[in-house]
């Protein structure tokens, strides 16, 4: 007999899932089998907090929509914060959940999902029956895949064990882009002539369209930059000022602040890309794309809104527009970034600065990066370059811990091409050491830096010296015992000359670093971050 669960692990392979990650229990077991039987890799975790957040950073790397598989009850709640990271972040990513059936009010698993799930921004769907299989399971694709939505689609128990029949997959045609209205482009293009210092801040929804921005910043003489998320966008480009905001360094800051216009291509000018509008110069316009018609002016006040796809409004653009120097001066980036010397290491601490620029003259040039949460994450994100926005994966729209080791292993499942680097705390590593195990079962070639203070260092630098800090610091952890622990292979690095120890490592698998570093005082970004607390 063929069941609704067969029927709904078929239509989703069909539909195009390629991984899908979770943890197996009673309630997922048959509809997970029927994802492996369709052709999808099936990526067994440890805990499916780690499930969901790799499944959010293969989707982010790969362009396809993640799929996650839960039990009822437990299983979910277990994966919340992954959940709640992936729809803050728009992530298209489809939530397969068991749930207890309609009469089953006295289960112990028995919870309120729906209500969990809209929670914290997924949308809630349901097969409800035999039937409706699969208008219920298309309908769910596609607002994960079209709307960029995280959807729960919950499986109650009994609807799993109905018999069904698996016919044609519906077509399921890719969405139209949002083309803007005329007046809107005009209107645009006027603003970016009268600009003497443009700047464009591409941000999320300018992914997969750094070729056009590029031209188009080229000839109308604007300086690029991007928010976090969009780390990548513009590698290459001679006017590329890197990451906007607390992750900024001090030439690109004073750049941004200087310009006349900031152009957000797909960016919502958060408190994060504008240091709470600390980058934004008196007299300066601001302007909005974004297909998300909700998104203009979310954040903060804007001279002009447009709402149309990125590369659409752009291509619109270039006939309008006639080649200009505008901000993009001869010799405006000499000097370098403006960071000065790295000075705080020790004979046993290592300057977390240092650190991140030895690393980057040392790996190779293709390679995929993900950062965890914490006082650290300003320096892999900021010294750590990579060729593209599918090389920079970063999992904060929550602002949770713990979140990086599974980041990278849903992104270096995604770009298994790719060498894939992890900036990760001592805290968020020892969070969710339980993956090291599931790193170990998929050997994948990925570099682990643990930016190791011993500390939740956020919290030491923001309630400072006068404060009980003996709840957020512990005794030195050797954390690349851990790792060995595992089955990895770790190393220690307090020196730069214990950074040799890559020179022997052959990049075919794990390798993690426990980076002991030198108390930085609280890191320039985090004072930003704070700022909104």
């Amino acid at each position: 007999m063929t069941s609704v669960a067969d029927v709904v692990g078929a239509l989703v392979g069909r539909l195009g899932a390629r991984y899908a990650f979770g943890v197996v229990g009673s309630g997922n077991f048959h509809v997970t089998n029927a994802l492996r039987n369709a052709g999808v890799e099936f990526v067994a975790t440890r805990h499916e907090g780690g499930a969901a957040t790799m499944a959010d950073a293969y989707a982010r790397t790969s362009g396809v929509p993640g799929v996650l598989s839960l039990h009822q009850g437990c299983g979910l709640t277990n994966a919340m914060t992954g959940i709640a990271e992936a729809a803050k972040s728009r992530t298209p990513l489809l939530v397969l959940t068991a749930d207890t059936a309609a009469s089953a009010v006295r289960s112990n698993f028995r919870i309120d999902q729906d209500a969990l799930v809209r929670s914290v921004g997924a949308v809630p769907e349901r097969v409800y029956g035999a039937s409706s299989v699969a208008d219920d399971v298309v309908r769910a694709w596609r607002t994960a895949r079209d709307g960029r939505r995280t959807v729960v689609l919950n499986l109650p128990l009994d609807v799993q064990a109905q018999s069904a029949e698996l016919g044609d997959v519906p077509e399921v045609p890719a969405p139209v882009p949002v083309r803007p209205g005329e007046a809107a482009v005009e209107a645009l293009a006027a603003a970016i002539t009268a600009a003497r210092r443009p700047v464009f801040v591409g941000g999320r929804g300018a992914r997969g369209h750094g070729p056009v921005l590029r031209e188009l910043a080229a000839r109308t003489g604007a300086l690029v930059a991007t928010s976090a998320v969009a780390k990548g966008l513009f590698t290459g480009d001679p006017f590329d000022l890197g990451i906007s905001g607390g992750f900024a360094d001090p030439r690109a800051a004073d750049l941004i602040r200087g310009a006349d216009l900031l152009v957000g291509w797909g960016c919502s000018f958060t408190m994060w890309t504008l240091r709470h509008g600390r980058l934004i110069g008196e007299g300066t316009r601001l302007v909005q794309v974004d297909d998300d018609l909700a998104a203009l002016g979310a954040n903060r006040p804007i001279d002009l809104g447009v709402h149309g796809d990125v590369g659409a409004t752009a291509a619109g653009l270039l006939p309008r527009l006639e080649q200009r120097e505008g901000y993009r001066r001869p010799g405006l980036l000499d000097g370098g970034p403006g960071w000065g010397p790295f000075d705080l290491s020790s004979a046993d601490r290592i300057d977390p600065r240092a650190l991140s620029a030895e690393l980057d003259r040392r790996l190779p040039a293709e390679r995929t990066v993900a950062v965890d949460s914490g006082n650290f994450m300003g320096y892999p994100a900021a010294f750590l370059g990579v060729p593209d926005e599918a090389g920079f994966c970063f999992t904060q729209a929550f602002q949770s811990i713990g979140l990086g080791l599974a980041t990278a292993v849903g992104a270096a499942l995604a770009r298994p091409d790719r060498l894939t680097v992890l900036g990760t705390g001592d805290g968020g590593l020892l969070m969710a050491a339980a993956e090291l195990d599931t790193v170990a079962r998929l050997g994948l070639p990925l570099l682990i830096v643990v930016y190791d203070d011993a500390a939740y260092g956020a919290e030491v630098h923001h309630f400072g010296a006068g404060a009980d800090l003996s709840a957020v610091t512990f005794p030195e952890t050797d954390i690349a015992a851990v790792a060995r622990g595992y089955g990895l292979r770790g190393a220690t690095v307090r020196t730069l000359d214990d950074l040799r120890v890559l020179d022997t490592w052959d990049r075919r698998s794990a390798l993690l670093l426990d980076a002991k570093i030198a108390d930085d005082g609280g890191s320039w970004w985090l004072a930003e971050a704070f700022r909104g607390h």
